[in-house]
């Protein structure tokens, strides 16, 4: 199929609340859907009503589709991002903390400018140079005082680790050669280290999405995380469900909880957000029909 130009002109607010109406979407209160239509923007919300569509081709939405319905996703969406969000900030910090102090202890305060621990020379320079970059852009206190100070081009570990990017991270753990520090690091997850790589991966692609603010119900996540084999900690009995959705995602996040936060409380935070809004289709989140007698969900 030849590509054409994109013709399409702006619309105003009471343009697209026309057009909305037109095919065929309930409005309650014209007034609160053009607030929102203001202060969120049509193509976000668009996100949340094409489930409601009946023709998706034409835009035709079905006859019980309302705008409340398609409103009520997006807080729900807004608050699983959020509780995904603030679970993730845990979970990342705890792999800083553990890759700085097994690499250290073994290889010294520097062991990520030590080339002979990675097994592409490539990719270990392009981590180098943009912890460089990061570390010439920071403000913190502790990095100003370390600049002041030192005539190293950059500081330990435990330092430069705190102002990395996690993607940087990911990229350091990926790159590092295999050996008994890699393996440790993934086991105290209770994950291989292959496994935990690919979790750390979907993590900042989690990360990115969320605080993005796009959509993360019912995505299909570009980045799949491997099953893990031999888990150390309670996992799923149900093995055939997919990598791919938000189920398996808030499952990972709820696995490698029980190491960074053993008393944590996401499994009911997840439950008590489903049962806030009722018609959420779970299906949509890969969840499966026995999700509830999981034992990682008990």
């Amino acid at each position: 199929m030849s590509k054409i130009p994109y013709s399409k002109a702006p619309f105003t607010y009471q343009d697209q609340l026309k057009q909305l109406k037109a095919r065929g979407l309930k409005v309650a209160s014209d007034e609160k859907a053009l607030h929102l239509l203001e202060h969120i923007n049509y193509y976000r919300l668009s996100g949340y009503w094409y489930p409601l569509l009946a023709d998706k081709q034409n835009h035709v939405f079905k006859p019980t589709a309302e705008f409340d319905t398609a409103f009520k996703m997006y807080c729900f969406d807004r608050k699983l991002r959020q509780l995904v969000l603030g679970e993730l900030e845990k979970i990342e910090v705890a792999i800083r903390a553990k890759m700085t102090y097994i690499l250290s202890q073994k290889h010294g305060a520097f062991w990520f400018q030590n080339q002979q621990l990675f097994k592409s020379p490539v990719a270990h320079a392009n981590s180098i140079s943009k912890i460089g970059e990061e570390f010439n852009r920071s403000d913190e206190e502790f990095i100003v005082a370390f600049k002041n100070k030192y005539t190293d081009p950059l500081p330990p570990s435990w330092m430069t680790l705190e102002i990395t990017s996690f993607g940087a991270l990911s990229m350091l753990y990926k790159n590092l050669k295999p050996g008994k520090e890699k393996r440790d690091i993934a086991h105290h997850f209770g994950l291989s280290d292959s496994v935990f790589e690919t979790w750390v991966h979907s993590i900042v692609y989690l990360r990115n999405v969320c605080a993005h603010h796009t959509r993360l119900w019912n995505r299909a996540m570009s980045i799949r995380p491997q099953l893990p084999r031999n888990p150390h900690n309670q996992w799923l009995s149900n093995a055939s469900i997919s990598n791919n959705r938000t189920y398996f995602i808030l499952c990972m996040i709820s696995y490698l909880l029980q190491t960074v936060n053993p008393k944590n409380t996401f499994k009911t935070k997840v439950i008590n957000l489903l049962e806030e809004y009722p018609n959420v289709d779970v299906r949509s989140m890969g969840f499966p029909q026995d999700w509830k007698n999981e034992q990682l969900w008990k």
